[in-house]
Formats: structure tokens, sequence, C-alpha cells
């Protein structure tokens, strides 16, 4: 491709797009810039993929950290390795936005990498790079419907502001992901303050018209430089190579009829069935047709190819009843939600933990808190920081009644469990009046729709049962969707398995009783229109209330108090010019006080001491020798110190932890004092008056005043009061003067 260069306006800013000067052996290839934002979009297709029946799609999203100036922090391993969670989260965003895009059948392996050459830490690559594979697939000979495009809005200052710069997503109130073509809907993902349904909507459609231009030059694009596309028929193979027209023609006819007759008493029960019992009915109607084709003559092999078939059918005919018919698999209605039930405290020694099942979805979240010092050190592209909420989500083969190996979580557990975290975020304590650090764990023990859902609603119980103080309770509800190529839809409550077929979508929201938390749609149509937007948005919200009523039977306000099991924490705030006092030369008193309390101490710049201690005393006693190190002692106050040093002039007396002060020999008692260990030793406890404290810090002590005064005698002898005369002295106090 020869070079070229594009460039237009896109949310205020300038676009400019390169193809032919990188990676010309790809497919197709370009250089997206917006702002110093640079990212490199390849595409490539490959082989067929023989014995899949799916469309082997892969994203690569890659964060480099050279493109904003980073060497990785570990000493020994400088490499970027596996991609962050925001790389996977932002890949993911990605797939979902185009896979839908794609022909059906084809088995083509295709893979879509962008890398991130150059970024400005204020234009957020995540969409630049989704303008960026739009692009390139778009220029490419790989067959795909689009172009789209993708746009962020974020809510500021009660404006929908489009492509918003860093600082202003940081005063936002809301943020939506929109990507979409043809006034129509793709893709959508939102993270929010309590947006209303009616806001939420505004903000989407608002969107539509930058998408709409942005796209429009695209076209252009692929007007002067497109690749001619690779037409379908070279790439899907018959059916049967070496089968006559007529023999296929044989197999489509009778199986067709054969599933017609049969599947959908398998479909559809009185009462409904459950997902394993369907299952087991429709494995037993492959079997029959199996054998009815059997007694067809009609071969093995060539009986295999029918259970495409089969599942086509069984997936038309579900969006068929419920389009003409409102009618439902497991007979509910439209807008029906599946049993709901809520539990909390089901295990001993956990901080917290809420069971959630909606229908044969079960979900246990369990909460552990730990000290701020467990947060987790977040090392990216785009930031370096601490993270002190993490949701981690689990999906183990059994959960759906398979068995299977267990790896680490993969993409989806690692997006389930971001959505739930999103959706309760911003409900947690701010971190001066909560300090833990939250875990929730989400483990799915049985799954038939939307686990991501019933995580978000366990967690929410979990965390009231733990005593953590969130702001409101959080429920999640997926919509579903039911479409036909004539037009016709319905929107569905609360999704399950086979509901989730071509023509479908998953539509998840999130939210408390006064608005949207979280919203993560991807759909399998081309795209939907506002008013099925509409209808989702105002459909869930009626279930989430449901849902919301089910969970605050279990509990509708966090625990006063805390699990035993848990830790407590003290927090308390210092003038920050003290903390090096606290920490000591080389963390020596920080970890004295650690080593002999068995706490654990963290203290933010800001002067914010936080305490952590599984036992009250120990936390106490930590509190206290915090405290009175930082304490500014005043003038006239007495204490009880140790004798850390003597000198030929004084004493020095430890008053409190790390400060002393100075008891200078004529302040040791009320007669003269030749020297220092007549009156004190190293090691001896003694008490002391404050005097004096210098502007250097110093201070001044003295033991004498805390001692009583000697009786003065008419002669102008004198006798300490329990004292005994000095050598100089006679027995009535009188000072020998010139005697021998």
């Amino acid at each position: 491709m020869k070079k070229k260069i594009f460039e237009t306006e896109f949310a205020g800013k300038k676009l400019k797009v390169e193809f032919g000067k990188l990676a010309n052996q790809a497919d197709s290839s370009c250089t997206v810039q917006y702002g110093d934002t640079v990212v490199l979009a390849t595409a490539v297709m490959g082989n067929i993929r023989d014995g899949i029946d799916y469309f082997p799609l892969s994203i690569e999203y890659e964060e480099k950290l050279y493109a904003v100036g980073k060497i990785k922090g570990s000493r020994w391993i400088k490499r970027e390795g596996r991609p962050s969670e925001e790389a996977v989260l932002t890949g993911r965003l990605i797939d979902r936005s185009i896979r839908p895009l794609f022909p059906k059948q084809i088995k083509n392996e295709v893979q879509v990498v962008l890398t991130v050459l150059s970024y400005d830490l204020e234009n957020d690559s995540d969409m630049v790079a989704l303008i960026a594979a739009s692009m390139a697939l778009s220029t490419s000979s790989i067959p795909w419907a689009g172009p789209l495009a993708g746009l962020r809005m974020a809510k500021v200052d009660g404006t929908w502001e489009p492509n918003p710069t860093f600082k202003q997503r940081k005063t936002s109130d809301a943020e939506l992901i929109v990507a979409g073509m043809d006034d129509k809907v793709l893709m959508i993902e939102a993270e929010s303050m309590e947006m209303s349904e009616d806001d939420c909507y505004k903000g989407i459609e608002q969107s539509l018209p930058h998408l709409t231009g942005l796209i429009k030059f695209i076209n252009k694009m692929v007007s002067e430089i497109g690749k001619e596309k690779v037409k379908m028929e070279d790439l899907v193979p018959a059916l049967d190579d070496e089968e006559s027209p007529e023999s296929i023609k044989e197999l489509k006819e009778k199986a067709s009829k054969w599933i017609k007759e049969n599947v959908p008493a398998a479909l559809f029960s009185k009462g409904g069935a459950s997902k394993m019992e369907r299952r087991e009915k429709l494995d037993d109607a492959k079997e029959k047709l199996m054998e009815y084709l059997e007694g067809e003559n009609i071969g093995k092999d060539r009986r295999k190819k029918a259970l495409p078939m089969f599942s086509e059918f069984m997936y038309s005919e579900v969006t068929r009843a419920i389009i003409e018919e409102d009618k439902r698999v497991d007979g509910r209605k439209l807008t029906d939600i599946r049993q709901l039930t809520s539990e909390i405290g089901i295990l001993p020694r956990t901080h917290g933990t809420g069971l959630f099942s909606r229908g044969e979805t079960q979900v246990l979240s369990i909460v552990t808190l730990g000290s701020p010092g467990d947060e987790q050190m977040l090392e990216g592209m785009e930031e370096n920081g601490t993270k002190r909420f993490m949701h981690h989500y689990n999906f183990p083969p059994f959960s759906v009644g398979e068995a299977g190996r267990m790896f680490g979580p993969g993409r989806r557990d690692i997006g389930h469990g971001a959505l739930a975290e999103k959706a309760i975020k911003r409900m947690l304590p701010d971190k001066e009046s909560f300090p833990y650090t939250i875990r929730v764990v989400s483990e799915t023990l049985g799954s038939n729709g939307s686990s991501s859902m019933a995580s978000t609603c366990g967690t929410s119980l979990a965390l009231m049962d733990a005593g953590v103080p969130i702001k409101k309770a959080v429920a999640g509800i997926a919509m579903g969707l039911a479409s036909d190529d004539k037009g016709n839809w319905k929107v569905l409550t609360d999704l399950q398995d086979v509901e989730d077929g071509e023509g479908g979508m998953d539509f998840k929201i999130t939210g408390t009783r006064d608005g949207i938390t979280a919203i993560q749609l991807d759909t399998k149509t081309l795209g939907l229109n506002m008013d099925i937007v509409k209808q989702t948005l105002t459909q869930g919200l009626k279930a989430r209330m449901e849902v919301l009523d089910v969970m605050d039977a279990a509990i509708s306000a966090p625990s006063k108090e805390m699990s035993q099991y848990a830790p407590r924490i003290i927090s308390f705030n210092i003038n920050p010019d003290k903390i090096r006092e606290v920490i000591g030369p080389g963390g020596k008193i920080i970890n004295e006080i650690i080593d002999k309390t068995g706490v654990q101490i963290d203290i933010e710049q800001d002067g914010l001491v936080m305490v952590t201690a599984t036992n009250g005393e120990d936390g106490t006693k930590a509190v206290d020798w915090i405290k009175s190190i930082i304490r500014e002692v005043e003038v006239g106050e007495e204490f009880e110190g140790k004798v850390a040093r003597i000198m030929d002039f004084g004493a020095i007396v430890e008053i409190l932890p790390n400060q002393d002060g100075m008891v200078h020999i004529s302040e040791m008692a009320h007669s003269r004092v030749e020297k220092v260990e007549d009156v004190v030793k190293l090691g001896d406890v003694v008490k002391v008056k404050v005097m004096k404290v210098e502007d250097n810090g110093r201070i001044g002590l003295s033991m004498k005043a805390l001692l009583p005064r000697p009786e003065r005698t008419t002669d102008r002898g004198f006798v300490p009061r329990g004292g005994k005369p000095s050598p100089s002295q006679d027995k009535k106090g009188f000072f020998n003067r010139g005697k021998k």
C-alpha cells in the first residue's frame, strides 16, 4: 500500500491517520494519532481452523512502557510481561465492538494487533485503538461489515463532554464509552455515581453524531485505498465438496424436517425444565436425529454435518417463540426474573460473606479486610500507584456441570471481575473514614446466565455483612434481546443460556435505588437502535428494584460490628514534619514499634497514620507510642524518665520515646553536687520537670524542682529535709568555713 495520510477533526481535536509507512506485510496497517497518543493497528487473516464451531478472532492490545518514557520498575525483569488487567479489559472492549460485524460462517483465524507507540497522558489510548482497529479492518481484504467508530463521553459540570481529558474525567460524575454505526449502538461501557436512566440515554444519544461523522471519514479512506474484500465462497467450504448438490439438498431437507418436528418439545416444557434437564433432552434429540438419518441410509460422516443445523434451529426457534408468542423456554414472562435468594454470614472465620442466587446461577462472595499496606501496587503505561479495592471472579468448570482443567483467570474472568468492581467502587467509603484494603472474591458455584451480575449482588451483600460502610446496596441485572432480520424485537429481563443467540444482546446494568453505577453491553446484531436502548434501560430499572428488595431482606444496612477475626485499624493525623521522627534513621524507630507490638503501620505523606492490629491492646500500645514520639513537650510538664547518658555537667533523661532532655548538674539537688554519679546512675528512673524548650528543640529539665526545699535555720544553717549534712557542714547544717 502506498503511503497516504488522512486528517480530520474528531470531538474537537485533530485526528491523523497514516497508511503505508509501518508494518506493510500485514493485510492492512495504519497509525492513528490523537494529540500525542499514537497507536499502530494491524489486521491479518490466516488459514481456516478445522473442527471448530466458533469464529477464531483474537484482539491483542499491547501497552508499551516506552510509549510514556518508562522502564519497568522490577530489578530483574525489564521487558513487558503478561498484559496488565487494563490492557486485557481494553482488548475485550474492542473485541466486543468489532466481533458482531464479521460473517458468522467464517472460520479463518483473524488477528488484530493494537500497539501503543506513544502516549501523552491526556488522550486515552483505548479509544484511539478502537478507531484504529476499525480503520485497519475496513481497508483490509478481510470480510467485515464495518466501519464503526468509538467515543468516550464524560459528564462534567452537568454537560456530556466528548473524548474528555484525564483531568476532566477525574471530576466527572459519569463516563460512557459507546461504539456504533449508522445511528445504532454495538457496545457500551459505563461507570457512574448513580446516573439516571434518562441521563444515560441522553449521553448515548449525544455520542452518535460524533460517530457518524467519523464513519463518513473512514468510508472516504476506504474508497481511496481500501482493498477488495475476499468473497465468502472462497473462505467457507461447501458442505461436502465430494458430494453432489442433490445429496446435500437431500440431507438438509430430511434433517430440517425432523428437527422442526421434534426439537421444540425438548426446548419448551410445562413448568420449565432446569438447564441440565433441558441439555439432556436436547442431547437425546441429537442422538435420535442421528438414528433417524441412519435409517434414511445417510452415512455416519454425512450425518454429523446435520448437527450445525440442529443448533441453528434451536436458537432461531427460541427467538421466534419470544417474538411471536412472548414465550420463553422456562415459561416466564418477558419481564419476569427467576427465583431470587440472598444470604449473608454463612462462613465462620471469614470477614464477610454474601450468597446470591438467581435461578440456577449461584455466586458466593467473600470479603477480606487488610491493612493499607496490603494495597495492590500498579505499574503500567498509564499510571503508577495503588489500588485499595479489588474484586476477583472465578468460574470453575463444575459451575456449568462440566469437568475441565483449572488454570488461572482468563480474559473472561478478568472482565467479569472488573465489571462488578466498577459497579461497587463508587459506593465505597473514602480511605480517611475507612482505611482498610478490601478484597472480594466471587466464586461462581452455578451458572445459567449472568454470573457477573450475581457477583455484583453477592459482593454488595458481603461488604455489608463485613461491616464496610458502603453508601448504598448495589444490584445487577442482565437484559437480553430477541430480534429477527425483519426488524421485529423484544427485550428480555434476566437473560439465560439459550436466549443469547443470533439477534441477541447481553445488556448488563448495575446500580442502586437512585441510579446506575455501571453498564456493559455487547450484541450479536448489527447494532441496536435507540428505541431498544431506551426500552432496556426502563425495563432494567424495574428489575433492579426487585433484586434490591430481595437483597434488603437479607441485610439492608452495613453491620455495625465487624467480624472478631477482622483486623482493627486506628487512624489519626500527625504533623507531616514529624513523620521522619516516627520512622527514625533507616526505619529504626518504626520497626521497633512493629516488632514490639506486632502491628502494621502505614503512614501517608499528608501525615495520616494507620495502625493495623489483630489485638486491640497491641494497637492502643502502638498508637500511644507514636503519639508520644511526636508529642510536643511544654514547659511545666512533669515526667518520669530513664537516665540515658551521663556527662560531667549533667545527665540526659529520656522523658518520651525518642525524646530526651538535659538535667544540668545544678538542677539535680538543692545543694551543691560535686559529681553527677553521686545523685544518679545510668538506667535510674527519675522524676523531672520541664523548665524550658528552646527554639532548636532542646529541652531543659530539673530534678530539684520536684524535690522539697530544705528548711532554713535561724543561724543560716540548713539541712535538706530527709537528707544528711554535706561534708562541708556540721550536724546542724552550718558551713565549716576556715575550720580544720
